[in-house]
């Protein structure tokens, strides 16, 4: 089929690697180049770049609110448009263009965690699985009939960097299982239920910031769900410390002891009931290390307080 391909970061590079195995892919859309690193110099997105790589042609609108924009997208006269995590709205007369209209590949087993930070909220709310979910779009936020989904397991170790890309590689194959369908009419769409619809919304700065007034399986879900990005941080002797990877531990506690408390000499930490072991750290500036090597270079004697 003659596709058009939508999206922006990481996630969605092997997914447009999959279609242009399969399928001709007549355009890629992804957002505009923005400054980034410490010269803060325009950078292309991932997207883009692969696009790039392909030879194939990039567009990078800023929204589709122009009929210019509309009617140059409606020229590519496409059988479909595969979106994965572009970050624009797509007004209706965008969704209706394409012959078999727009598809989504979400992250996450929908209706639950509809929206921007799927992977990460699954990981902090504790859900035992997620997964993807091949959508029709439609103008409501990930509200489209369903076409396919495909589940994952989740457990106490998984990163949002684990789940990341567990999820980009299942979501490359499903779509392009989901496309042979489409073309074939043999899916029929399905609409999404009305129980159980959560909202994953956007993991704001401010989360960053470590917290140890919660349980350690709680603190444990927090950390991991922001890892590897933002990174959840301590500030400790002046650095901000990131904790991209934890575990809990079976630790004696003494009455009183306040949460965020470091009680021996492996970097365990108390929370509000239970302790946490940091198993990978980074300071600013560095690469991440294993909490071992992290402890030879920075002392941390028990009773340090941290938060």
């Amino acid at each position: 089929m003659r596709v058009v391909f939508m999206g922006t970061p990481d996630f969605s590079v092997p997914i447009l690697d999959a279609l242009c195995a399969n399928h001709d892919v007549v355009a890629v859309y992804a957002q505009p180049p923005r400054a980034a690193g410490r010269g803060q110099k325009e950078r292309a997105s991932p997207v883009h770049s692969r696009a790039a790589d392909l030879g194939l042609p990039v567009l990078t609108p800023k929204n589709f609110k122009k009929p210019a924009t509309q009617k140059e997208f409606a020229d590519h006269n496409a059988d479909l448009a595969v979106v994965a995590a572009y970050g624009l709205i797509l007004p209706q007369v965008i969704l209706d263009a394409p012959r078999f209209g727009c598809v989504n590949v979400h992250a996450s087993l929908l209706p639950r965690w509809r929206g921007a930070a799927p992977i990460q909220r699954a990981i902090m709310a504790g859900d035992a699985q997620t997964g993807i979910t091949i959508m029709q779009m439609e103008a409501g936020l990930d509200t489209g009939p369903m076409l396919m989904n495909e589940s994952r397991s989740i457990d106490e170790s998984t990163t949002a960097g684990d789940l990341h890309d567990a999820l980009s590689s299942m979501g490359a194959q499903l779509i392009c299982r989901a496309l042979i369908d489409i073309e074939a009419a043999t899916i029929v769409p399905q609409p999404q239920p009305e129980d159980g619809v959560t909202y994953a919304e956007k993991i704001d700065k401010a989360e960053a910031a470590l917290a140890f007034n919660a349980s350690a399986p709680a603190v444990v879900r927090h950390i991991n769900g922001l890892s590897p990005f933002p990174g959840g941080f301590i500030d400790l002797a002046g650095q901000r410390i990131k904790i991209l990877r934890a575990e809990c531990v079976d630790a004696p506690l003494e009455p009183g002891l306040e949460p965020g408390t470091v009680i021996d000499d492996r970097f365990t930490i108390a929370c509000e009931s239970g302790a946490v072991r940091p198993l990978r750290v980074q300071r600013a500036g560095k690469g991440p290390v294993d909490a071992s090597s992290f402890l030879r270079g920075f002392e941390l004697p028990p009773g340090t307080r941290l938060g």
